[in-house]
Parts: C-alpha cells; structure tokens; sequence
C-alpha cells in the first residue's frame, strides 16, 4: 500500500459513509494480572448506539495515521510459519456466520497472549467489513454521485487499546449540600490512543493483497518486533529511520566520514529527483548500483563497485539490500536539517543546503551561509564584513 491507498482508506471511517460497511465488531478484554480472557463480546457494529460508533470510528483513523515505515509497516508473510496469522486472518475474513469468525480471532488473541503478560489491562477490538472504491467520478465536480464503476474489498481490522484506572474525584452534591467523595470502578478504554494494530489484507493498485498485512506501531519508530514476527506472521522489517542509519554509514565507509556540504547537497537533490520522476509509481529503492551512481553524480570520487559493495557488506552484511530513498531524504522543502553548533543551532531545507559552507580562514572554521537580503538581528539590520572583522565600505 501507497500512503495515497492508506489515506484514501483511513477517511473513509465516518459515520453516514456509503463506501464503508463493518457489519461485526468483536470486542476481547485481556486481564493484565492472569493474561486470560476476562471477557470477550461481539454485535453488529450498527447496533451500538452512535456515539459508540464514533468512539470506535476515530479510534480506527488513529490506528491507520502515520508514515510509512514510521508508524505504518506494509509486512509481508513468512512462509514456513507455524499456525501462520495469515490463513487465520484469510479463512476469518471468508467465514460466512459470525461464529467462524470470532473462533478465528480468537485465535489471533491466543497468540498476544503467549507472546507477554501485558502491564495494563487491554481490550483487543476486531472489525470486518467492506471497503468500496470508486474507479472514477463521471462528473468530476461531484463529490458522491455519478460513480462510474466501484471496486469491493472485504478486510479485517485489529485495535489494541490500553484501559485506565478511573479517577478519584470529590463532588458536591447541590441537593444535599455536601461533599462527595465519587469513585466508578470501571477501567476506562482509551481509545484515543490504540497501542497497536493491523489491518488484513492490504490494497494494491486496486487489487486485494492477501500476502501482505499493514501493521500499525503504537509510536513512531517503534514497532514491536516480536508482535511482528511471532503473532503476526510477518517478515523482519526496517523503520524508516533505521534505513537512513543504514544508508549514513554506508557513506561514512565510502567517504572516510567526511562530506562537504555541496556534496551533500547534491546527493539530496538527485536522491528528491528519483522520487519526484517516480511520484505516481512505487516509491523508489536503491541497491549498490544505485549509491554508486547518485554518488559518482554528486561530484565523489574514487568511487567504485567494489568500495559500495563492501560497505553494504559491513554495515548489513548484504549488497543486495534495497534503501527506500524517502527514507533517506530529509524533508525537501522544509527546514528539516538541524546544524548544531556550541554558538548556534540553525535549520535549513536540503534544497537550501548549497548556500552553506564551512570554511577554513586563519586557522579557525568558520559556518558561511549564502544570502540573497540583509540580515536583521533584534531588529537591528547587520553590517556586511569583509573575512577578517573590518566592515565592507
């Protein structure tokens, strides 16, 4: 799945939506203490009262926000797995009664369940439904009707949400005229916040991918790995962070540590080049080949096959491994690089990174930034100097 699928997907969980069914919701309570179900309850979503919809609903957009390969993992199955979560979740996903159905979610839970205790009481939340996208508009000025042709998709949906203790509270009481003190026992859900989840199976190019599960991390950066890998089913899988890391020290090995700043620069900018010819395709990933090649572009040279294969070989101990370059350009137009300094911290955009320079004058290193206008510091405009202190006149 592209963000493009996932964000159509996500807004589609609204109330009043004619392209989005969820006919059951399965909800699970999970004991933190005896990690056993407590309790677990299923109904047709459109018998819960609205404001129970709209709970669960915002609950699920959360669930699907967030990057790729930050929060969002499209996850491929492994093949050989043991009781593999993906025949469980297809043959929930193709039951016909809602029995079937519960028995094989069920079964997703026996798995959490064996995988940790957990340190607060959890509710597991299961959806099926049926997703509806339309392939085009007649009338591209409507917004709802003159659909000319509408794909169908059936697929599950999984929350995980921590419960709360509820609050301690003193009330006054106006009838009576004194203080109460007021406590409900009842956990609080806390679906503002899902701390894991996944939805089966994932959309591609308008087709249903059964081979593939998008998982969703409770925070950014932070998947879980054994939930990944031993009740989800799904191969190992790199943050997006952790593929910069990859690519950063394949350079450091290249380079001997050491870039200036225009060549930096025009690594990022051939690497945004790459993602903008390939916008409405899949994102694009770059092997050896590819390093070799944006680097040789960016001016670096005594580069060769040879030194990029052994890098990988180093840093991943695999020169077939493939670096997703959205993973390793830092927001284009934004000022997403940080340059920390002792006397000053300062932000700057990549596509702006050409007009910095360290410099080397007298002995001592200077920060040049390249300006088109006048400085203006606490409202005081500055004075351009000539290198080495004295004012230009």
């Amino acid at each position: 799945m592209n963000k493009k699928d996932i964000a159509h997907i996500r807004k589609q969980f609204k109330l009043g939506n004619d392209l989005l069914k969820i006919s059951d919701i399965f909800n699970v309570y999970i004991m933190k203490e005896s990690s056993d179900i407590y309790h677990h309850q299923s109904q047709p979503f459109e018998m819960l009262d609205q404001d129970q919809q709209e709970l669960f609903m915002n609950n699920f957009k959360k669930l699907l926000a967030g990057q790729l390969d930050e929060k969002l993992f499209e996850l491929k199955f492994q093949r050989e797995a043991e009781n593999n979560s993906q025949l469980i979740l297809h043959q929930g996903l193709l039951s016909s009664d809602v029995e079937g159905w519960k028995e094989q979610m069920l079964q997703i839970v026996s798995k959490m369940l064996v995988l940790r205790q957990y340190e607060k009481d959890i509710v597991v939340s299961f959806i099926r439904g049926e997703y509806f996208k339309p392939l085009k508009r007649r009338n591209e000025e409507a917004e709802e009707s003159g659909r000319d042709k509408v794909y169908s998709y059936s697929f599950i949906l999984c929350s995980i949400n921590n419960t709360q203790e509820p609050k301690k509270e003193l009330l006054f009481d106006y009838v009576e005229k004194e203080f109460k003190y007021h406590f409900v026992v009842d956990p609080i859900i806390n679906l503002q916040a899902p701390i894991s989840g996944f939805l089966f199976p994932c959309f591609t190019e308008n087709a249903a991918d059964v081979n593939h599960i998008l998982y969703s991390a409770g925070k950014v950066h932070e998947p879980d790995h054994q939930f990944i890998e031993e009740v989800l089913n799904g191969e190992e899988t790199l943050t997006a962070q952790d593929d910069k890391i990859i690519f950063e020290e394949i350079i450091k090995d290249v380079t001997g540590d050491q870039l200036s700043t225009s060549t930096l620069s025009n690594v990022y900018e051939e690497i945004n080049r790459m993602i903008e010819e390939n916008e409405e395709e899949e994102p694009p990933k770059l092997d050896s080949k590819d390093v070799e090649r944006v680097l040789k572009m960016s001016g670096l040279e005594d580069i060769n096959s040879e030194k990029i294969e052994s890098a990988y070989q180093k840093i991943i101990d695999d020169d077939k491994y493939e670096i997703k370059a959205s993973s390793i350009l830092p927001k284009y137009t934004s000022k997403s690089i940080k340059i920390n300094t002792k006397a000053a911290n300062i932000s700057i955009s990549p596509q702006d990174l050409r007009y910095v320079k360290q410099i080397l004058f007298n002995g001592k290193r200077y920060l040049m930034i390249e300006v088109e206008e006048d400085t203006v510091i606490e409202g005081f405009t500055m004075i351009p100097e000539a290198l080495g202190g004295a004012p230009d006149k």
